[in-house]
């Protein structure tokens, strides 16, 4: 007897439909086809064992499944359960046909139970696409699958339970998720807040200015300066997730297999913090069976690098293109996967080996030249795409002690969401442009005209602190997200001058 289970592979962050045919002839044997990979063949173990252990009988005779298409590559376990299903229903252990129109997808413990898989959001999202009205999940997918309108979600707890669902002897009650609901109730759920910070009123000023602007930073500073602090608040002042973007974000992690304790959305921007002992291929995405990176995994939010200098060379320079295009093109010989990259990047460094060069105390003990060598460890390139290079010095013990009225992350939002308004408005007719931070040179030129008193500030700064050339371009681009939190329709020269303060590492006297 022939029976087709309807399941789904996955590919990249979308899921494709896939056909669980299985066959039972007389004879013997038992073979998966259709390009599985190692996972999905040892499936028969688990498949056996949990049919036996749930009071089923695995069926004597010759067992042929087929993966369809089958020159589709098919991995991990979660085709255990459409396995098991088309198992017995070519053996006649379950009544109804009720696998016909669902889909069905989970990997099986060895006494029945669902156990979690990976990519649960796609998969739900394909079904509706394909007219699938009914989703057989495990309960620990329910949360994100059930996001998905016009598509009923149930989540049995074991096989078992799945075949009297599909038999029609037990009912199940379908998963629905409202995601406007949720994203609205938890978008706030953050325990950190700028106010927290205590001094550090200039990087603070910087971080506004790169959160409104979507610029990258780069902190500067010794150990202990608060550069960590910082970074880990950044994602409080920048405008909240839009519900799309919640859901992209959220469709990453689920391929990712990082969606856990039935979390149906990720309401809050992603912070993603490597060690510097990653791997390019952890941090751009990869393997034999391509995965998400880290900077997939910070789309929409934020890739903090800290100790910048100390990652491999070859690790910061995979960075340069997905920083450019906002996207990570993964190829082998016979496909190509493409994950969404579109995050802001938050450095910070030690300003010389020892860590002191701009301690106000403690003297360095770097030898001659170390600090520029060190510095130089960063490729021009990459320091390209920074926008902002700003120096972070110690507080002082007075500012620890002071009781003085911090401004908290809410109030500094409400002045980023005010310039993004405004730069949502000036990029409207332009797509893929956002922010200041994504202006190519022919449009600084049109949105960032200077009047001649700012002219010739920029100018003569230019010759005096030995601004590199890379610079200009920058310089201007910060004073236009300056100038919009400020709600200045022209570019004035204070807002030149503030912006110059954030090229620290374009002096030609850094180091020496």
């Amino acid at each position: 007897m022939l029976v087709k289970v309807p399941a789904a592979a996955l590919y990249g962050i979308y899921a494709y439909p896939v056909t669980v045919e299985v066959n039972l002839s007389p004879g013997l044997g038992y073979a998966i086809v259709g390009l599985p990979d190692n996972a999905v063949k040892e499936s028969r173990e688990r498949v056996e064992t949990a049919i036996r252990n749930s009071g089923f009988s695995f069926p004597r005779g010759k067992i042929i499944i087929n993966l369809s298409p089958a020159d589709l590559r098919k991995e991990g376990t979660a085709y255990d359960l459409p396995i098991a299903i088309g198992i017995l229903a070519a053996s006649g252990q379950i009544q109804n046909e009720g696998w016909r129109d669902t889909l069905i997808m989970g990997e099986l413990s060895l006494d029945g139970t669902l156990m979690p898989i990976r990519g649960a959001l796609p998969i739900a999202t394909m079904a509706r696409k394909q007219g699938i009205p009914r989703l057989v999940i495990p309960p620990s997918n329910a949360g994100e699958a059930g996001i998905v309108k016009d598509i009923q979600v149930y989540a049995p707890a074991n096989l078992r339970e799945t075949v009297g669902f599909l038999s029609g002897n037990i009912s199940l009650s379908p998963i629905f998720v409202d995601a406007r609901n949720l994203f609205w109730q938890q978008q706030n759920g953050t325990d950190l807040d700028m106010s927290e910070v205590k001094g550090q009123i200039h990087v603070k000023r910087a971080l506004e200015v790169a959160a409104a602007g979507g610029h990258n930073i780069l902190l500067i500073g010794p150990p202990g300066a608060g550069k960590t602090m910082l970074a880990q608040r950044l994602p409080t002042i920048l405008p909240p997730l839009t519900l799309e973007e919640a859901l992209e974000t959220t469709r990453i992690h689920s391929v990712a297999g990082l969606l856990r304790d039935h979390k149906g959305l990720i309401t809050q921007r992603p912070f993603r913090a490597p060690h510097h002992t990653i791997s390019d291929i952890a941090l751009v995405g990869g393997g034999t069976y391509p995965m998400p990176g880290e900077i997939s995994l910070a789309h929409n939010g934020i890739l903090f690098l800290d100790e910048l200098p100390e990652f491999k060379r070859q690790v910061l320079e995979v960075l340069r293109q997905p920083l450019e295009e906002h996207r990570i093109v993964i190829a082998r010989a016979r496909f190509r996967v493409e994950y969404p990259a579109r995050f802001m990047l938050v450095a910070a460094m030690n300003p010389c080996p020892c860590g002191y060069y701009t301690h106000p105390t403690r003297p360095c003990t770097c030898p001659p030249g170390a600090v520029q060598r060190y510095t130089a460890r960063i490729s021009g390139p990459l320091l390209d795409r920074i926008d902002i290079h700003i120096s972070v010095t110690p507080v002082e013990t007075h500012a620890l002690t002071a009781q003085d009225n911090r401004e908290n992350s809410q109030t500094i939002r409400a002045r980023v969401e005010k310039a993004r308004e405004i730069q949502l408005k000036r990029f409207g007719e332009f797509p893929n442009i956002y922010t200041n931070a994504q202006m190519p040179p022919k449009m600084v030129e049109d949105f960032c005209a200077l009047d001649e008193a700012g002219r010739r500030l920029l100018e003569s700064a230019m010759n005096s602190l030995q601004l590199s050339a890379r610079a200009y371009d920058r310089i201007l681009k910060l004073a236009r997200t300056i100038a919009d939190l400020a709600e200045s329709e022209k570019i004035r020269p204070e807002h030149i001058a503030e912006a110059l303060q954030y090229r620290t590492l374009d002096r030609g006297n850094w180091g020496l």
